[in-house]
């Protein structure tokens, strides 16, 4: 219980939460579905075709623990213990559960969080946001757009050009370098 309570005071001092929306558009573009060939020649999947499995095939693929308790139980892993908040390689965010391509290392900074925070995504079509009350707090909730896995939340107060600071779980996501 007191693990608890320490994880949500860190979240709500950590993510200082603004009560406005974020807007986010994705041009015609953004929705199509595609792959692209990373530096290595690796064919990447891109297409936003949703991906639906049961819960229990979820803890298959993401066990147990901590992936699975933020992923598919909207959890938040404890500000500066995740592997990506003091990352600084070049390279790529994805997603943990379906590897889609979410934030580039080019659009990371430092937020003094905890957390990796980006002020943008890839594309604006790799991600959703939905309105979370959890907690007595009002943010907006980020989302994978291709498995609808948790990543964290954004607020209106990061860097230009965007004003946007996604603060997301390192558990979340998945970092290739570029080579």
């Amino acid at each position: 219980m007191k693990t608890i309570i320490l994880s949500v005071f860190a979240v709500i001092m950590a993510c200082q939460f603004k009560t406005t929306t974020p807007q986010y558009s994705a041009s015609l573009d953004d929705k199509k579905d595609k792959s692209i060939i990373n530096t290595e020649g690796v064919m990447i999947d891109t297409s936003l075709k949703k991906i639906v499995k049961t819960e229990e095939e979820w803890k298959k693929i993401l066990g147990n623990g901590l992936a699975y308790q933020v992923l598919r139980e909207k959890g938040t892993e404890r500000s500066f213990t995740g592997k990506y908040w003091d990352n600084h390689e070049e390279g790529t965010y994805h997603c943990a559960a379906c590897h889609l391509p979410l934030f580039s290392s080019k659009t990371k900074f430092e937020s003094g969080t905890g957390w990796p925070s980006f002020y943008e995504p890839i594309k604006k079509s790799h991600i959703n946001d939905h309105r979370d009350l959890s907690y007595g707090m009002v943010r907006d909730e980020v989302v994978c757009a291709r498995c609808d896995g948790h990543l964290g939340h954004v607020f209106d107060d990061g860097p230009k050009p965007t004003g946007l600071r996604y603060c997301i779980n390192s558990v979340s996501l998945v970092f290739e370098t570029h080579k």
